[in-house]
């Protein structure tokens, strides 16, 4: 009996204590082995006896990463073309990239999707973009499996295994891989960094494409932080998340040295807005005063001198869409070189930050046993500015080119928290030498080719080399997964899992003449197409230019295909479709079964029309009128109310202790764009900033008075359509107090900046008023915006 109920005891005892103190990913013994995660329990191995005298303990074996795992640090940078860093013959200085290539090698025939979230989705999870709903950025999915902007479960992203198998994960700069409508205080948070989906254990950064460099929309994990300090006091981004994740691996290295960590290092550089310290500009003042076509040349010729291109590649002639230098006006060149210089400035500045986290990695001791991979891109140089440029990049996703006037204006202000700029297409084109065309092209190597740089002492024999071997951007994670010794799952959560689609690089780091293990792959985005295999490789490029926002066509059909042997043709330039006709077809064929494969269909050639959030599920899309209480900050435009091109009404019940109240009481948008309900000098006022060129302001007539208080303001356009003029009333308990028109208002987005109520923060959108975050010292009872029916639009353009 003695003996029957110890073993009793110990067996409930065992089941008790594990699944009350122990979660199951916790409870193994072996590392690397299993292919379904987490991993069972390990059972009990000690003894329990009827008291501790004559019991064995045993302690849940924790999850341990294979004996010698690498670190891994992947260095992710935006909107960089293959010909604009130093180390790949641009002519910036990129003394980091420099550093880890003569210690690593360098890939030139490295690709990316043409397109920033579908980078890095195929990045993270080693699938096809399409292969894991994201055939587009995630604010312009749609409800067809290859663009729904949500990556399933079946496609546990590599930081989840890595976590799974004893790493320490973390994520520091953009994210871009969320749903818009889910960055919210509601969630769902499977998504984010750190859900279930993706398995960053901690994040800092920011949610959306892009953001200001200087006013970032920030988060910790999934709470939204304030920046820790203003530009004014040298604040920028760049800076910051460099140093939170200095500061995290120094954390994990005091806490447990031998654990293994990957670190996710992606910065918003040099995605406009392009923002930069003015020493970092002024480095580069007349070194582009040649113009864009001779710096490619200069390009080209450096690229041959330094071996990261071949010695019989040409140079691909600019294409017609793109105007020559020297027909520009004297004028303009002087604000394209000075777009230039601060874009180039930029680059520089983010190899610094990138060297001042290695530097940590060397301090540590680490850096021999860190695998690096440095992307110098996730897409090719971005000609989103327009022909001329911008002071306002988020005014041209909004299809509205401020151009050379509003450069002018701002000349001395470029790339300073006052504006928000971006390059013409020229210098776009000139930074992907020796390629053709620019980002958002997945047809041509500008879009898709960007440099990669592996850095791994420990792991390989080589250093300063070249490798040749055809790759893509999902052949990261399996090459991680290699190094580590870690096998691909197969059950991650309890679901089966899509098999990772990409091939490990491992085998070309100590095999330069080795010959590539990727021999088919497919490039599709906005209906620009590709396919590769076998070393040839057929392109179209459809409709829409990379900087118009409209303009689908829709007919695939009549698209003009190109037939290149990258055998013997590096840049895509000796179109052979008109030899051999029966190739192009083969090759189209071939397309068309990867497209079926890994859900590229249906081909969809919209941009600006797919910013539409109707086209998306969205828990407000029934309602027409939400109140929202004090305390609301940082809603994303994704999960508010539609306030453009429709009329709509705010309504705040405040209550004022006295006639010196101040402040704001609702907001949308900032510095950028955006509208702002507030108080000042006594006095309410509404103004809506138009791309920071135009800022139109109603101000009452009457002062708040002291107590409460019903404010309301009616905005109904003129006229039906996007963007159109709108008139403005302004009501203070019931009585008329003011009108105005806002001439021009914002299409379909004010940017990144979300709604406030009761301040406004991250930056101003009446900057010439007031200051971040200007917070109203009165109550706010309520403020509800309201969505009015299309009878007062109709009566008002009557």
């Amino acid at each position: 009996m003695r003996e029957k109920f110890s073993a009793l005891l110990a067996g409930a005892a065992t089941l008790a204590l594990s699944a009350l103190f122990f979660p199951a990913s916790a409870q193994t013994s072996g590392a690397g082995t299993d292919t379904v995660l987490p991993r069972p329990e390990a059972p009990f191995k000690g003894k329990i006896g009827e008291t501790y005298k004559d019991s064995t303990p045993d302690f849940p074996r924790q999850v341990h990463a294979p004996e010698g795992a690498p670190n891994v640090l992947v260095i992710l940078l935006d909107d960089v073309g293959f010909g604009h860093a130093g180390t790949l013959g641009g002519a910036v200085k990129t003394a980091t990239m420099d550093r880890l290539a003569r210690d690593g090698i360098v890939f030139n025939q490295f690709h990316t999707t043409a397109l920033c979230s579908p980078t890095r989705a195929a990045l993270l999870t080693g699938r096809n973009h399409h292969s894991v709903g994201t055939g587009v950025i995630i604010e312009m999915g749609t409800g067809y499996p290859g663009y729904t902007g949500i990556v399933p479960p079946s496609a546990a992203g590599l930081p989840e295994v890595l976590r799974l198998n004893g790493y320490a994960t973390a994520a520091f700069g953009k994210w871009h891989n969320t749903p818009a409508n889910e960055i919210s205080p509601a969630g769902p948070f499977d998504r984010w960094p750190t859900g279930r989906t993706w398995g960053f254990e901690n994040f800092y950064g920011f949610m959306n494409g892009e953001t200001s460099q200087f006013y970032p929309v920030l988060y910790q994990n999934t709470s939204p932080v304030a920046q820790p300090k203003q530009p004014d006091q040298g604040y920028h981004f760049t800076e910051d998340m460099t140093d939170q994740a200095i500061g995290w691996l120094n954390r994990i290295n005091a806490t447990n040295p031998q654990k293994p960590w990957f670190l996710y290092y992606s910065t918003g550089a040099i995605h406009a807005p392009h923002h930069v310290p003015k020493e970092y500009r002024e480095k580069y003042r007349g070194k582009f005063d040649a113009g864009w076509d001779k710096y490619r040349e200069e390009t080209f010729a450096r690229q041959k001198q330094l071996g990261v291109i071949p010695e019989n590649a040409k140079l691909t002639p600019r294409p017609d869409e793109i105007p020559a230098w020297d027909d520009q006006s004297a004028d303009a060149k002087r604000i394209y070189e000075r777009l230039m210089e601060n874009y180039s400035g930029f680059l520089e500045h983010t190899d610094v930050q990138v060297g001042r986290l290695i530097d940590t990695v060397r301090a540590a001791g680490e850096l021999d046993n860190t695998l690096i991979f440095f992307i110098v891109g996730d897409n090719g140089a971005s000609a989103e500015g327009g022909l001329e440029g911008t002071v306002n990049e988020i005014a041209s996703i909004n299809g509205i080119q401020l151009g050379l006037e509003g450069l002018k204006e701002k000349f001395d202000e470029i790339g300073g928290p006052e504006t928000e700029p971006h390059v013409p297409v020229g210098w776009a084109w000139a930074a992907d030498a020796p390629f053709k065309w620019t980002k958002q092209v997945a047809s041509h190597f500008g879009g898709t080719r960007n440099g990669l740089i592996v850095h791994w002492p420990k792991g390989m024999k080589s250093k300063d080399g070249l490798r040749t071997q055809f790759h893509h951007v999902i052949d990261i994670a399996p090459t991680i997964l290699e190094a580590a010794g870690i096998p691909e799952p197969t059950i991650v959560n309890g679901v089966e899992q899509k098999p990772i689609e990409g091939v490990s690089m491992k085998y070309a780091f100590d095999d330069e003449a080795a010959p590539s293990h990727r021999t088919v792959q497919y490039f599709e985005m906005l209906g620009n197409r590709g396919i590769y295999k076998d070393g040839w490789m057929a392109t179209t490029r459809h409709g829409r230019l990379p900087w118009e926002t409209a303009g689908a066509q829709g007919n695939f059909d009549s698209d003009k295909w190109e037939l290149y042997n990258l055998n013997d043709d590096f840049t895509q330039a000796n179109d052979l479709a008109q030899q051999f006709p029966d190739k192009v077809e083969a090759l189209k064929s071939a397309f068309m079964e990867e497209a079926r494969k890994y859900n590229v269909l249906p081909l969809d050639d919209r941009m600006s029309e797919r910013f539409d959030v109707t086209l998306r599920p969205n828990p407000l899309a029934h309602l027409n009128s939400v109140e929202y209480g004090a305390g609301v900050t940082g809603i994303n435009e994704a999960a508010f109310l539609n306030t453009h091109g429709v009329p709509f009404k705010i309504t705040a019940n405040v209550e004022a202790n006295d006639s010196d109240a101040e402040g704001v009481i609702a907001a949308i948008g900032g510095i950028t764009s955006g509208w702002s309900l507030y108080v000042a000098d006594g006095k309410p006022v509404f103004t809506y900033n138009f791309f920071d060129v135009e800022k139109y302001s109603v101000q009452a007539s009457e002062a708040l008075p002291a107590g409460a208080a019903t404010i309301e303001v009616d905005v109904v356009p003129t006229e039906a359509g996007a963007g159109k003029p709108a008139d403005v009333t302004l009501r203070m308990n019931g009585q008329h107090v003011g009108e105005g028109r806002v001439e021009r208002t914002v299409p379909f987005a004010y940017g990144v900046e979300g709604f406030d109520v009761g301040m406004d923060t991250v930056s101003p959108v009446d900057s010439d008023e007031y200051q971040s975050p200007f917070a109203f010292t009165g109550m706010i009872k309520g403020v509800t915006v309201e969505r009015q029916p299309e009878s007062v639009l109709e009566r008002a353009i009557k």
